[in-house]
């Protein structure tokens, strides 16, 4: 098995334990582990890591791609091992670190991180640890479910440590792309004009030279902890629909619409799996993330192609694509994440974008990140990178949150990742507003109407006329602007009296 697997006879002498791997790690060191949402991450080296923290006070700074699986990020946060983490994370554990400061955590653009690496405004990474299905004679590496940022951090690392997972089917070898963009500033275009094109090769090269230790597991990928559709994602999946319906009435898109990206997540999740019920074909797909709707949309044959950096699914879904890696493999390819996510591509192909808000304003100005604009989430991932440059910026969420407590539509957001000037169309249940060509105040007055929960409706048509009465160009109340979010620090819920509302 392993002769099928690591195809340099020499490295066989580099097989290791994760534990004795980890000795090669000292503190202070910068350390690049692949694994994007949950997806191609290290299963043994986190944990390794870990002991020595607990036992010797190691400490590191953590960079990936985006999220780790296995409950990576939470357990190496708890034993004290992670002194800083970038650029996305979705731990409860990890979080909680954070915003009590103990892990300084850097919310980065996901397709910046690298080109940050790479100009020398972040710390270099000094170790690299990626997992792979297999190694050729050469040293290049088979990846397996993600990119992410791997490339980038094995041409930087001094040291590289292999984690080959025996989970992970050959026949994986031949779905990535990997290119990597040249240096500033003499860099060339990148040569991509379709979604299906390739420009890269299908491995990762790596000098044999470099692999310092191969540690093997035989461990599954974490599953998308997605839920399925319920009534109010239904709901906003079929307003995108209509909407969409209405683009292509209108001669702005064919039936094949335009290439789709959509933000991990439930919400996103099943406004795509909504696409199933529409009539629209020929559909191609440029995102991050592949979930379980992409599958459903290419068995389907709605969807033709789908590229991403990442593929991430439920438990039952994951399984079926490891068995049958082979009938999706011309359909499908994996990019490293600043390719997947760049903004001269998302541009150049007129991407439609839908992404997760925690929370907008009536000004459509989103914040994605925050909790109350001070607590951490998860972190911005690239919906900031599509957003800004795609054919059509969609965010959507449900109108309100904890049993109605707290409303999703506010007088203004508390911490802001996407301006006004980067969203076109916002939806939630309840309706959908085109923002495209509206003055501010011709966009507050179409958001309450269309996106807002009915118990909160009428607080901020008050809001809002008394905010116009007051002047300027995007009326405010700054006074009350952020009270709503006050109310329900203090109380435990956003809704005021009705005098309040006068």
């Amino acid at each position: 098995m392993l002769t099928n697997r690591i195809r340099n006879a020499a490295l066989e002498r580099r097989i290791m334990s994760a534990d004795k791997a980890a000795e090669l790690f000292a503190t202070g060191m910068t350390v690049g582990m692949s694994g994007f949402t949950k997806a191609g991450d290290c299963k043994a080296l986190p944990d390794a890591l870990a002991r020595r923290a607990r036992e010797d006070g190691l400490r590191l700074s953590i960079v990936t791609g985006a999220s780790l699986g296995n409950d990576s990020d939470g357990m190496m946060a708890e034993a004290g091992l992670i002194e800083r983490r970038m650029p996305f994370q979705a731990d409860a554990r990890l979080r909680r670190e954070i915003n009590a400061g103990r892990v300084m955590f850097t919310d980065q653009h996901l397709s910046e991180t690298v080109e940050q690496l790479r100009c020398g405004n972040l710390p270099p990474i000094d170790i690299a640890v990626v997992e792979a299905a297999a190694i050729h004679e050469d040293g290049s590496l088979v990846l397996t479910t993600s990119v992410g940022n791997t490339a980038s951090f094995v041409e930087q690392a001094r040291k590289v440590v292999v984690e080959l997972n025996l989970a992970m089917p050959l026949a994986l070898e031949g779905l990535h792309d990997i290119y990597t963009p040249g240096a500033r500033p003499a860099r060339e275009p990148i040569p991509l004009t379709s979604v299906s094109q390739r420009i890269g090769a299908p491995v990762l090269r790596v000098d044999p030279e470099r692999i310092a230790a191969i540690v093997i597991t035989d461990s599954a990928d974490s599953p998308s902890g997605n839920l399925p559709p319920d009534a109010e994602t239904q709901a906003i999946a079929g307003h995108v629909v209509q909407f969409f319906s209405a683009e292509v009435g209108a001669g702005r898109l064919s039936p094949a619409l335009q290439p789709l990206q959509a933000g991990i997540g439930t919400i996103a999740n099943a406004v795509l799996h909504g696409l199933l019920e529409s009539s629209f074909n020929g559909m191609t797909m440029y995102s991050e993330v592949l979930q379980d709707s992409t599958f459903e949309l290419l068995d389907s044959g709605q969807l033709t192609f789908a590229s991403a950096s990442s593929i991430t699914l439920s438990a039952g879904m994951n399984q079926k694509l490891l068995d049958n890696v082979e009938r999706y493999a011309s359909r499908l390819v994996l990019r490293p994440q600043e390719i997947s996510n760049h903004p001269e591509i998302v541009r150049r192909l007129g991407i439609i974008a839908i992404n997760t808000a925690l929370e907008f304003d009536i000004y459509g100005n989103v914040n994605s990140t925050h909790v109350g604009g001070t607590h951490m989430m998860n972190g911005i991932g690239g919906s900031g990178d599509f957003a800004r440059n795609a054919h059509l910026s969609i965010f959507v969420t449900k109108s309100v949150a904890k049993d109605g407590a707290i409303s999703s539509v506010v007088p203004m957001v508390p911490h802001v990742d996407h301006t006004e000037h980067d969203v076109d169309i916002v939806v939630t249940e309840w309706g959908l507003a085109d923002l495209r060509g509206l003055a501010p105040r011709e966009r507050a007055a179409l958001i309450i109407e269309r996106c807002v929960h009915p118990h909160y409706r009428d607080m901020l048509r008050s809001y809002h006329r008394r905010a116009c009465a007051a002047g300027g160009h995007t009326p405010h109340l700054l006074g009350e602007a952020f009270e709503w979010h006050q109310r329900y620090a203090a109380t435990g819920c956003m809704r005021a009296t009705e005098a309040a509302t006068v």
